[in-house]
């Protein structure tokens, strides 16, 4: 034992030893200090200005501040995402700048994108409008040679469009021409051209139909290319229509529904000559927005990859400053207001690192006054700390995300590294799937500088945390595939020869025949001659289900036996006499008199049925077993356990609570009663903030019983629980996996080396035929 004692503390068995230290800070070292402290990350700031919102705290202007250079990053971001860049993960080498230079410089780039932008979207509105323009001169040209030829247009008078000829100006932008009527001639046969989407053209066409009362003529014709929709953003197909008409009532409606639908209307002068001449101006003035959309397109990408070099390193620059600025706000000021004064809590180890840091905080910033940092007495309960690397940290999250162990409790985390991976193997165990399995976690880990320097995504994040876990799972789950002997649910002879033999020469089939026992037993796992057996289903399901429970009772064992440990720790007698003895008295009373039986009958060979043996322990615990028994004075010794289970759940239920009612009794009693005016008293106003909230709280029985009362219910039903939920291990292991890769071996893996080799087959002897 003193040999133990004397052994160094392993530092994930139980968290850090904390101390509760008090900070002065100088204002003019302030900022450096914190970012320092932040840097290391050993200290944890109380928050002493809690009874305050964010809106009223010191430093809330430099933390807007931050938030609106946070907004512009994110801009950034998105607009490097919309142009198809990638931002560089590595952050370009450039001097480093101060957060007052860095709001500028994102202030610039801001309104230089933002300008840009708008003058992008005004040119590629202007283009798109010039695209439909040339379109639906293209397509009406042919509608009105085509009308020409049939001669309806010089029977009629019909030549007047409403777009007059003479209200194209050479001098105007083309798509700025109003829409002006020609002169009114009532028997003549107007039209209006224009361009719409093509999911609205049967709707359009109807709607028009019914104002015009079908006294309309409607032509459309599909666009060649596909046009950019501003509002989407996306490539959509528009198709071209030219309605004629007659009478001014009509145009008016037509316009209000081209308006409505979103159609858009352009001028088609009737003559041809004019027409081409308008062609032919438009795709001069597509021709150079093309080339100034790709300029202003080419400009915009570089700005963009000029700042997708420093985009994360500015980000991280932000996000730190903020964390910098939100931890001041937690400060106060003294009552000079030349200094900050801060608590926290560091690990007892750190305190000469933190010492450290502070004073080159003091030296960087050049004040003339040093840091002071001493450490307090608290009342508070500390905080957990453990301290972890690459290796265990996954381990120590999983266990995190179920509940953090108090201060200085015994931590799960360590066992949890075996039995974590160890119990999952058991479920998935196939070697098979093991080496796939070990060859991912392999190239993550072979890959983890260069993937650890990456962003990567929700799911591969995951999976690079989890790395040496997944490394674990595999290297586990090819051990226990070699135990089922188990290769994608196929047995293989690994470790020698079967154990089982047919009776004579004659047998071939094993399923309906039977095998005899002819040789030594299978020297390490599963003996593959069970595989294709009619008991195998049998005797690999009793295997597995009383493997998962042993492995059950084994870890719920572990897991009070750790509260023994905790309760050693803290010096409460209590937790011993009243928790950790009464928990394995009705443990092992029943889920462990089961491992044992379950061990017996494997030793024996017994028949005997233990469903049956459990049932009955419970409902006719004086009846003979009969067949069920298993060894001498078992039926005496389950009596004895039932009642030992029976007598532990009121062990720990009532004494606790009523023991701590006593002691606390006896502890405060007479504490409301001293002296006046004696020197022990201390003014409260020099108390530390911490010390302050300490006051004398009455004990609150009810309170202590029903809490008492819920943790005995809930570990007499979770044994019970538990000992169900690790039949999942079985249950999961094999009913989907053995029967689905079992049909694909044999439906798939099989029947494709039967092809593939008779192809080969074929194909050598298409090739000694042609010699």
């Amino acid at each position: 034992m003193e040999f133990l004692r004397n052994l160094p503390q392993m530092d994930l068995m139980r968290s850090e030893r904390m101390t509760f230290v008090q900070l002065i800070i100088p204002v003019e070292s302030a900022h450096r200090a914190i970012s320092y402290l932040g840097q290391l990350g050993l200290l944890q700031f109380r928050d002493l200005n809690d009874d305050k919102s964010p809106f009223q705290r010191t430093f809330v202007n430099q933390v807007k501040r931050c938030a609106e250079m946070s907004r512009k990053l994110r801009f950034f971001k998105d607009q490097i995402h919309k142009a198809g860049l990638l931002p560089s993960p590595h952050p370009a080498s450039q001097p480093d700048i101060d957060i007052e230079e860095l709001e500028v410089q994102l202030m610039e780039h801001e309104h230089e994108l933002i300008e840009m932008n708008g003058n992008s979207d005004k040119l590629r509105q202007t283009y798109n409008e010039l695209l439909e323009f040339k379109m639906v001169l293209q397509k009406a040209s042919e509608f009105l040679v085509s009308s020409k030829s049939n001669g309806t247009v010089r029977e009629t008078e019909m030549v007047e469009n409403v777009f007059s000829t003479t209200d194209y100006n050479d001098t105007s932008s083309l798509l700025e021409q109003e829409m002006l009527p020609g002169p009114a001639i009532q028997s003549g046969v107007r039209f209006i051209s224009g361009i719409i989407c093509k999911s609205k053209v049967l709707t359009f066409e109807r709607m028009l139909f019914r104002a015009t009362r079908g006294n309309m003529f409607f032509n459309q014709a599909v666009a060649d290319d596909q046009i950019l929709d501003p509002s989407s953003n996306e490539m959509v197909e528009k198709t071209v229509f030219v309605v004629f008409f007659s009478g001014e009532q009509a145009r008016t409606k037509i316009l209000k529904i081209c308006d409505a639908f979103g159609a858009n209307c352009y001028p088609v002068p009737e003559d041809i000559s004019r027409r081409m001449q308008i062609t032919q101006e438009v795709a001069s003035r597509l021709s150079e927005l093309e080339t100034t959309l790709d300029a202003g397109l080419r400009h915009r990408d570089k700005a963009l990859t000029s700042i997708g070099f420093n985009l994360s390193k500015w980000m991280n620059m932000v996000k730190r400053e903020k964390a910098v600025y939100d931890t001041l706000n937690m400060l106060n000021f003294d009552v000079t207001k030349k200094c900050l004064v801060g608590e926290g809590w560091c690990p007892i180890f750190a305190k000469s690192k933190i010492q450290e840091t502070l004073q080159r905080a003091t030296f960087d910033s050049n004040s003339q006054v040093g840091i002071i940092f001493h450490a307090m007495d608290a009342v508070e309960s500390p905080p957990t700390y453990f301290r972890t690397n690459h290796f265990t940290s996954p381990f120590q999250e999983i266990v995190d995300a179920y509940g953090v162990a108090n201060y200085q409790e015994a931590n799960p985390a360590v066992y949890t590294i075996i039995t974590f991976p160890f119990l999952f193997a058991v479920m998935f165990g196939d070697w098979g799937h093991g080496i796939c399995l070990l060859l991912g976690a392999l190239v993550l880990i072979a890959r983890e500088r260069k993937l650890g320097s990456q962003k990567l995504g929700s799911f591969m994040e995951m999976l690079f945390g989890g790395r040496y876990v997944l490394l674990l799972m595999s290297i586990f789950s090819i051990y226990c595939g070699l135990l089922y002997n188990e290769f994608f649910s196929v047995p293989f002879h690994i470790f020698g020869k079967s154990a089982y033999g047919c009776r004579d020469s004659s047998c071939s089939n094993a399923g309906t025949v039977g095998l005899l026992k002819v040789g030594d037993t299978y020297p390490f796992g599963v003996d593959p001659s069970w595989r294709g057996s009619r008991t195998e289903l049998p005797f690999l399901n009793s295997l597995k289900m009383k493997m998962s429970i042993l492995l059950g009772v084994v870890q719920m064992n572990l897991g009070i036996i750790l509260s023994y440990f905790n309760a050693v720790f803290f010096g409460n007698s209590l937790d011993i006499k009243y928790q950790f003895v009464p928990q394995m008295i009705f443990l092992n009373s029943l889920f462990g008199y089961l491992s044992l039986l379950i061990v017996v009958k494997w030793c024996t060979g017994s028949q005997a049925d233990l469903y049956h043996v459990m049932i009955y322990m419970f409902l006719s615990p004086f009846e003979d077993l009969r067949d069920n028994k298993l060894f001498w004075g078992q039926s005496v010794l389950q009596v004895i356990l039932l009642l030992c289970a029976v007598v532990a759940v009121p062990w720990m239920l009532f004494p606790k609570p009523f023991i701590l009612k006593r002691l606390h009794t006896e502890r405060f009693q007479g504490r409301s009663y001293g002296l006046l005016g004696t020197s022990d008293m201390h003014n409260i106003d020099d108390e530390p903030d911490s010390a302050r909230h300490h006051q004398h709280e009455e004990f609150n029985f009810s309170e202590v019983f029903v809490h008492q009362m819920i943790h005995s219910i809930e570990f007499v039903l979770g044994a019970v629980s538990n000992t169900a939920s690790y039949l999942r291990l079985w249950a999961l292991r094999y009913i989907p996996f053995f029967n689905f890769y079992l049909l694909f071996w044999r439906s798939i893996i099989i029947l494709y080396f039967k092809s593939f080799f008779l192809m080969l087959l074929l194909s050598m002897m298409l090739q000694f035929g042609s010699l």
